[in-house]
């Protein structure tokens, strides 16, 4: 019984010597602050990171922030981090943000991504030759709309998200362009379509839910290159920029405010050791939207469910 005493106190010295580690080595009892956005995956990304930071002892703070003014936000201090840095929709602004100094490029997740154009598998068969988008082009009528004017719609999601606005023109297709207010809103206007099976095109990005559950397939548009938005005579139309896609196979990037390996040195540590995959991410996206989960609670399931995959992240940087 002696022994056994003796081996429990020895554990909880142990581990009462690795809590102490721990918050020491988050450094600043200053709050690390964790941005958050208005689609699913990053929200729920946002605090299982946050609680995993909670775990090595330091105070998290979460705030809902403008998903292009965030770059900003972290290149001056006001939020400590962001954690979904997608290549097609933010890579503009992150760039600038890396320009101007204070911002830190903090690794890159295994997801590859996608943001463009999208439609549901059965859509396929009511367009012949998708996913081209001069088969989109053609049977353009098909997508419209009482209110269009005859013209297809393409649902986008919100104002603020800043996607390409040019692009109809540039290839001359006879569509315009709806936004819906947010990412919940993309997913009714799929939901009723769906239902209805009627023909949808709209924004949505990979890793999703969607993936899964809808199949479908990204327009592929003229390939993305980087000419493509400054040089008007590079293209398939001589005249415009914008005559092309969205970056096929675009990244996925962490970023954090300059101080923090200094601030929070052990929290820095597991930030670059973050590593989400397509699965992840998706598994996220699904426990709230269409699960219909609390975005803490699909956090706090998604860690119980992965010890596996975040345990390397902490005690690696312990």
């Amino acid at each position: 019984m002696k022994k056994v005493t003796l081996l429990a106190a020895s554990s909880i010295a142990a581990l009462s010597m690795a809590s102490t580690a721990w918050a020491e080595g988050c450094g600043s009892d200053e709050a690390i602050v964790i941005p958050t956005h208005n689609w699913s995956s990053q929200i729920v990304m946002s605090h299982v990171v946050g609680q995993l930071f909670e775990k090595i002892g330091c105070t998290v703070e979460y705030t809902s922030t403008d998903s292009q003014a965030v770059y900003e936000a972290v290149r001056i201090g006001d939020a400590t981090i962001e954690l979904e840095v997608w290549e097609g929709s933010f890579a503009t602004s992150f760039n600038t943000a890396l320009d101007k100094g204070g911002i830190i490029d903090a690794g890159t997740h295994s997801a590859v991504t996608r943001e463009e154009w999208w439609y549901p598998s059965y859509v396929e068969e009511l367009c012949p030759g998708l996913p081209d988008w001069e088969a989109l082009a053609a049977c353009s009528d098909k997508f419209a709309r009482p209110d269009s004017g005859g013209k297809g719609v393409y649902i986008d999601g919100p104002v603020e998200w800043l996607h390409d606005t040019k692009r109809v023109e540039a290839l001359g297709m006879n569509f315009v362009t709806v936004n819906v207010g947010s990412a919940a809103a993309l997913w009714a206007e799929l939901e009723s379509a769906a239902k209805r099976k009627e023909p949808i095109v709209m924004f949505n990005w990979s890793p999703n839910f969607t993936d899964a559950l809808y199949g479908g397939a990204f327009i592929e548009f003229p390939a993305f290159d980087e000419k493509c938005k400054v040089d008007a005579s590079w293209g398939v139309n001589p005249d415009m920029t914008n005559d092309c896609g969205s970056p096929a196979g675009g990244y996925l990037k962490k970023a954090a405010y300059y101080e923090m390996p200094v601030k929070w040195p052990a929290a820095y540590k597991v930030l670059t050791r973050i590593d989400f995959d397509t699965n992840n991410v998706g598994t996220m996206a699904m426990y709230v939207d269409i699960d219909e989960m609390e975005h803490a609670d699909a956090a706090a399931k998604w860690i119980e469910e992965n010890e596996e995959v975040w345990s390397p992240w902490l005690y690696a940087s312990q």
